[in-house]
């Protein structure tokens, strides 16, 4: 009840409070100055996306794609979604914190290949996820997948000396 949704004829929509309707004296099918968004869109739009993106990253880890689109679904302009991610991405808050984790989380219960297709599901670049992996690889050492392979074929088969190729796969 104290959110207004604003739409302009660009069709371009913003949320404002009550209050911030009558300090730019907005009134229903009014004109809405150039001057007037702009210093909505600085003032208020900007800021508040950048404070979104940062509540959200305090919560959870996001990829971009991910804070984009939550981020737009809260209804910011474009121009407000674009600032805030630069502004994230200025911290380095996104991606390469996103992936360092994901890898440390599941390395040694999921293979590098389903770890990879995953995170490029969620709209990270290969380059990236390839990076991160060589250089956990590096700090870690490198996981022995086949280990994990007999551990899943032990949990699945009853007797896995006596798997047969179709059960082995």
């Amino acid at each position: 009840k104290t959110k207004y949704r604003v739409v302009t004829d660009e069709q371009l929509a913003f949320m404002l409070y009550k209050g911030e309707l009558s300090r730019y004296r907005l009134k229903e099918n009014g004109e809405l100055s150039a001057e007037i968004f702009q210093e909505i869109f600085r003032e208020i739009l900007v800021k508040r996306a950048k404070l979104r993106a940062m509540h959200l990253l305090t919560r959870m880890d996001y990829t971009e794609a991910e804070l984009e689109k939550k981020l737009m679904k809260g209804e910011y302009t474009p121009q407000a979604v674009k600032i805030a991610m630069d502004y994230v991405r200025s911290y380095h808050y996104l991606d390469d914190r996103y992936v360092a984790r994901y890898l440390s989380a599941y390395q040694g219960r999921k293979s590098r290949r389903q770890m990879q297709f995953e995170l490029e599901r969620k709209g990270i670049p290969r380059e990236m996820i390839q990076r991160r992996q060589e250089a956990l690889d590096e700090e870690e050492g490198c996981v022995d997948e086949t280990d994990m392979i007999r551990q899943l074929l032990e949990k699945r088969c009853k007797h896995p000396k006596e798997a047969d190729e179709k059960e082995k796969r």
